[in-house]
């Protein structure tokens, strides 16, 4: 009987290990998709707030390190907008914010599913660690020592 217990004792600490390699993935994933989320959200707000200037207003343009340059506005009608895979287009400034919606709400459906799967991972985390504390306990009372 022990045997047994010790075999499923084997099998839920690989199974376990296994599911936090699996969350840590998904963790990982979802912070890359906030991150992503995150910069979409700010270029959507941009563009709005591009919609309500006029050709000749100023704007500071983040250059890094939290540092700006100004600028004025040439063309309020045309947005450069990334296409992936380092492919960029210009397009109207209503099609640059249809976009940019539409890649928001895409990433926001694949943070959700990822969520989803996290918290199913997590939880079968959770059950297969009660599972070998009761196949722990149930050893240990089968052994004199409490050795396992």
């Amino acid at each position: 009987m022990a045997s047994k217990v010790e075999e499923e004792l084997r099998r839920l600490s690989f199974e376990i290990r296994f599911f936090e390699e699996t969350a840590q993935a998904l963790q990982s994933r979802i912070n890359m998709m906030n991150a992503v989320i995150t910069d979409l959200t700010y270029a959507n707000m941009t563009l709005e707030g591009v919609e309500k200037n006029k050709v000749g207003s100023e704007l500071l343009v983040p250059i890094g390190g939290n540092s700006y340059v100004k600028a004025k506005f040439h063309d309020l009608d045309k947005v450069i907008v990334g296409m992936g895979a380092g492919v960029s287009i210009e397009k109207a400034l209503p099609e640059a914010k249809e976009i940019i919606k539409r890649r928001l709400e895409d990433f926001e459906k694949t943070r959700v599913s990822l969520r989803q799967r996290f918290t199913q991972v997590a939880q079968k985390v959770n059950d297969d660690r009660v599972k070998l504390d009761e196949l722990v306990t149930e050893l240990r009372k089968g052994k004199p020592s409490g050795h396992v």
